[in-house]
């Protein structure tokens, strides 16, 4: 589990969670919409999103798609319960994520724009150097 402290788009944060969840099957036309967001009921799972303004679109498969204005925060959790994530507003469209994420979300992460590939790097090049190198520190 990796600890997620960041600071990012809400554009960048719908954009992970698209990409982790419903990327596969999202219309067009919600995906080029910014005002378009997905939520899940399911625990784990559970995806929500609290805005000042939100009306239910369409359901499909275990997504359902809302219209959101004025996003105030999200929760994001995975299904496997690995990665746990919450964006809340700081400016306008700009907020932070905190929480817990798996290593494999780290590549979503990316990919959306919340992490940078700096950060991921550096976390790594960090875990790298937490590990023993030698056998004998393994055991003692």
């Amino acid at each position: 589990m990796v600890s997620i402290d960041a600071t990012c788009s809400l554009d960048s944060f719908r954009k992970f969670v698209i990409l982790s969840t419903c990327n596969s099957f999202i219309p067009e036309s919600y995906f080029e919409d910014y005002e378009v967001f997905p939520e899940r009921e399911t625990s784990p799972g559970l995806i929500y999103v609290e805005a000042a303004d939100k009306v239910t679109l369409k359901k499909i498969r275990d997504m359902t798609f809302v219209n959101a204005k004025d996003v105030l925060g999200m929760i994001y959790s995975s299904k496997s319960g690995n990665t746990n994530l919450k964006w809340r507003q700081i400016r306008r469209n700009t907020g932070k994520v905190v929480g817990e994420a798996s290593t494999n979300t780290l590549v979503n992460l990316t990919e959306a724009g919340v992490l940078t590939q700096e950060w991921v790097q550096s976390y790594l090049r960090k875990k790298a150097g937490e590990q023993p190198t030698k056998t004998s520190e393994l055991t003692n």
